[in-house]
């Protein structure tokens, strides 16, 4: 007996899917009889038509680690560290000579230049090549 048109007319009466719907086999000749949304709200009371409950996915469950710091970040190596240190010294330093007027625009650029290019060890190095 084929009553899928049945299934589908108390899904919409109950307000439910398709899958949600169990006919009860005893009664089977009511439910085909049935031919409204009032025979089937009747059924239902009585028992004839069930409502399956949800069996569909769970929600979230409580996580099971602790949530922990990420990525660190971490301090820039020495080396880095050293050049920084050296370049702003020199610049300050070829900067104070250009005020004072003992180095011209076109020896200053070219002395930045070297400076950026790593080229002086240090303080004493630069005055010697100067």
């Amino acid at each position: 007996m084929k009553l899928d048109t049945k299934k589908k007319l108390a899904a919409r009466t109950l307000n439910v899917g398709l899958g949600r719907i169990a006919f009860d086999n005893n009664r089977l000749e009511e439910i085909k009889e049935a031919i409204t949304k009032q025979d089937i709200n009747d059924l239902f009371s009585s028992g004839a038509i069930k409502v399956k409950p949800i069996n569909g996915r769970r929600k979230k469950e409580n996580r099971k680690t602790r949530k922990r710091q990420g990525k660190v970040k971490l301090k820039p190596n020495r080396r880095k560290q050293e050049y920084v240190i050296i370049t702003r010294k020199l610049r300050r330093y070829l900067r104070e000579l250009k005020e004072q007027g003992k180095v011209n625009e076109d020896k200053y650029k070219e002395l930045m230049k070297k400076i950026k290019m790593k080229n002086f060890r240090n303080k004493r190095h630069f005055k010697e090549a100067i």
